[in-house]
Order: C-alpha cells, then structure tokens, then sequence
C-alpha cells in the first residue's frame, strides 16, 4: 500500500488539541482537527502516487509475469509500454489508486495515533516498541478498510491495450462480485497482505519514528528547524525527511516483499493461467518459488521498489509538510 502513507503516519504525532471555550467546545476542535489531519494525508499519499505510478503499472506486469512484457526488466518494460498502449498506459489504474490512497492514508495516519496512544495508555508500552506495535496494526487497518480498491487497480493495471476485460473501474466492481463469489471475491489474497503489512507498516513506523526521533534530540540545530505554523514544534528539514524515509521504506520493503508478489498474484485470480494452482497463500509462495526461484520469483520486481522509494518519499513528504503548515496541524 505502501512506504509513503506508513512514512507520513510515523511523521509525528497530533499535538493536544485545546480546549476551545463556547458552543461545539473541544469537540468540534477535535472534529476539525481529524479533518484536516484526513485531508492533508489523502492529499499527500495521491501526489506521491501519481508520482510513481509508471512504476507501479511495471511493478505489477512484472510480479504477475504479463506475457507481452515476461521478458524484460523493469527499464526495458517502462519503454515497451509506451510503445504498446501509449504513454498513459502508464497510468492505468491509477484511477483506481487515486480513490483508494486517499482514504487509505487518512485511516492510517489516524490508527496509528490512536492504537500508539491506547497501547501506551493501556498496555503500559512506551520507547520504540510501541511504534513497532501501532504502525503494523494501522497498517492492517487501513488494508482491511481498503483491501477492494486495491483489488480492482491491480486487475485494471494488468491489463494491456486490446485485451481488456474490464471496461472501467465500475465495470471492474460488477464483474468481479458476479464472477467471483460476491464480496468475498474482492478479498482474494488478504492474507498474505495482512502478513506482509504487518511487518512492512511495523518496521516503517519503527525505523522513520526512531530515526526521526534520534536525530532531533543529538542534532536539532543540524537535523531540525522550526515549523513555520508553529515555531515551538521542531520538524526535519526536508532532505533529512527524504533520507530517513527512504532508509525505512528500503528496509521494511525487503523484509515483506516475498507476501507482496503473493498477494499480486492472488488479486489478479482468474486473470491468470495458472490460476487453478495458486488458491491459497502457500500454493501461490509455492508456484513462485517453484517456477521461478527466489530471484526472479518471489523478489521478482523488488529493484523496481527501491527506484520508487526516493521520489515517493519526496513528494509524499514534501506535500504532507505543506498540507500539515496549510490545514494548521503543527
């Protein structure tokens, strides 16, 4: 789902909201406040895809191991796209991400806050475990809210020009719960979502909240400035921000790449020939590994992913900060 919405989530937290004296009082506040805090982290999660949405469209023709570009490495099928179905096959299915990153990363950066707020308050569990903790529940939490969007961008993106079998997004939602046992049809492939995003969001949250949290305690005059909304609050300056995010979103994407291919091709279910041999999480692992060792199977793509992380760090990040000075969240 993705580096950029676990990054912003693990951007900091709310600040208290205070009282405000009159009708409405601190509720209102509190409503306004999620708000603002739900549109500056759409907003920011829809920049940074469209971003790098050519390169999610290959991460999928890849993973899945489209015939027309089965053969070919990621640079080789950015150029052969284009020359197939036009430079806005690029985008397809972006759409589709559009509509679920926006609400995605609004549910996780509100999780987040409030599963690491309530593990702390009730669990008695503070330092860095509890960003551990609370980044791989928001992140299941956003998944599981979310998990249909995905679904139907990930068929949408596999499709290539002349060979559609779904004519829109719509038309993907139809014909998926007509052919594909209802609502559950949209569900294909959520186990091994919910077993990668565990440890992807978890070690996300981790790793940009500690380095963050290191770095403005032993160097804030180097690290840090002043957040021009709210001079009392220190944030990282922007390159710092591009560099912490994209050490976290590197490492966390390693550790629960193998669950993503999985998932891609169980999402993608009937679409694929294979499809009869890949029912289940561990049949899928299996099939890859298989036909395809570990390499060019299950990490399969995974290069692609380490491309994307610095340019989707830096608009989500850039954009989130500006959203956050905008909407007055500092």
């Amino acid at each position: 789902m993705a580096a950029a919405a676990a990054a912003l989530a693990a951007a900091g937290a709310p600040p208290a909201i205070p009282q405000a004296a009159g009708a409405g009082g601190p509720t209102a506040r509190r409503d306004f406040y999620w708000l603002r805090s739900f549109l500056a982290g759409g907003i920011a999660g829809c920049c940074a895809k469209t971003t790098v949405a050519p390169l999610d469209r290959v991460k999928v023709l890849l993973q899945a191991h489209n015939h027309h570009y089965k053969h070919l490495g990621v640079f080789s099928t950015l150029r052969a796209v284009p020359k197939k179905e036009g430079y806005l096959g690029l985008y397809k299915g972006n759409g589709a991400m559009m509509i679920r990153i926006f609400p995605y990363g609004a549910i996780q950066f509100m999780a987040f806050e409030h599963y690491k707020t309530l593990i702390t308050t009730k669990l008695g569990i503070s330092g860095h475990v509890h960003r551990l903790m609370a980044g791989s529940m928001a992140g299941m939490t956003a998944v599981i809210c979310t998990y249909p969007l995905d679904m139907v961008r990930v068929r949408l993106a596999f499709q290539v020009k002349g060979e559609h079998t779904y004519t829109g997004i719509i038309h993907a939602f139809r014909t998926i719960y007509a052919k594909e046992g209802g609502f559950l049809g949209f569900y294909r492939g959520l186990m091994p979502t919910i077993l990668g995003m565990a440890p992807y969001a978890g070690v996300s949250f981790f790793t940009f909240g500690t380095l963050k949290s290191v770095g403005l305690s032993h160097a804030p005059t180097l690290l840090g400035r002043p957040s021009s909304d709210n001079p009392n609050v220190l944030v990282l300056k922007t390159h710092i921000n591009l560099l912490c995010g994209g050490v976290a979103g590197a490492i966390a994407q390693t550790i629960s790449y193998p669950f993503d291919v999985t998932r891609r091709r169980m999402q993608l279910g009937t679409v694929l020939p294979e499809f009869e041999k890949c029912l289940t999480m561990w049949e899928t692992m299996k099939y890859v590994y298989g036909h395809h060792g570990i390499r060019k199977g299950l990490y399969r793509g995974l290069s692609l992913n380490y491309i994307r992380c610095i340019p989707s760090q830096a608009v989500a990040f850039t954009t989130y900060e500006l959203m956050k000075q905008f909407f007055h969240l500092n």
